[in-house]
């Protein structure tokens, strides 16, 4: 059986957050699964946008990143690069999911909602922040259909990819790839919303199966005390025994 293909975005301040998120989806998959990391310096031979970073003594993250296409913060180094996916694969069904999840379901009931009518699915989340930063103390910016690429479920056959071009995955505001502009409205599908439920953010329900912290983890000091946390430090607990065995 061919395993289901999944990209995480990977960010070397967020390693442990990796390291779990990868774990809490292996473990729970009744099918193979690949579970690549997007890992920017191995992507320079598909994206060659340039990111500005800034060191900030006494703050935290040790240093700031910048996009210049964008004029914006990147909360994280992955901030773009998940839209290389389609280059990397380019058949096929494929997920991407930032690294700050923790999925509670099995993968493969995510792969089954795959509908081959749309070039991605995604959650149609509804989100207005109402705080100037979010995870990390990173700074917390506003811009059309945000975070519905924080989980996407990945068509790389389809044929409106062809619109993504090279020249426009790294030269467009990264605003504008969020948005998924090369898309028409109808080529984007919906995914039920447990599978990225944002930590903090929508109501509690009752069986989330990917939880999202986009506000900050357990693995951030100030994000200790953050919703579901103790499934989230039992799955690495968890992880860790694994290890040591």
């Amino acid at each position: 059986m061919k395993p289901l293909s999944i990209f995480l975005g990977y960010d070397p301040r967020e390693h442990e957050a990796y390291r779990v998120a990868y774990s809490s989806i292996d473990r729970r998959a009744s099918q193979p699964v690949l579970i690549s990391p997007l890992y920017l310096p191995h992507l320079t031979h598909i994206m060659t946008r340039h990111i500005q970073r800034t060191k900030t003594p006494n703050q935290q993250p040790e240093f700031s990143l910048w996009c210049p296409i964008s004029e914006a913060p990147m909360s994280t180094e992955f901030a773009n690069s998940r839209f290389c996916v389609p280059f990397i694969q380019e058949s096929g069904w494929a997920l991407f999911a930032d690294c700050d999840v923790l999925c509670l379901g099995d993968i493969s009931d995510l792969f089954a909602l795959a509908d081959d009518r749309y070039a991605v699915m995604v959650v149609k989340h509804n989100y207005q922040p109402d705080r100037a930063t979010k995870m990390d103390g990173q700074i917390q910016t506003q811009y059309n259909r945000k975070l519905w690429s924080s989980v996407v479920l990945w068509n790389c056959s389809h044929i409106a990819h062809r619109r993504l071009t090279r020249e426009r995955l790294n030269n467009w505001p990264g605003r504008d790839l969020h948005a998924f502009k090369w898309l028409e409205d109808d080529e984007i599908g919906d995914l039920p919303p447990e599978w990225n439920h944002l930590v903090g953010i929508d109501p509690i329900v009752k069986a989330p199966q990917l939880l999202h912290f986009t506000l900050g983890g357990p693995w951030f000091p100030d994000s200790l005390d953050c919703g579901y946390n103790y499934l989230w430090l039992a799955e690495r607990d968890s992880m860790n025994d694994m290890v040591m065995v």
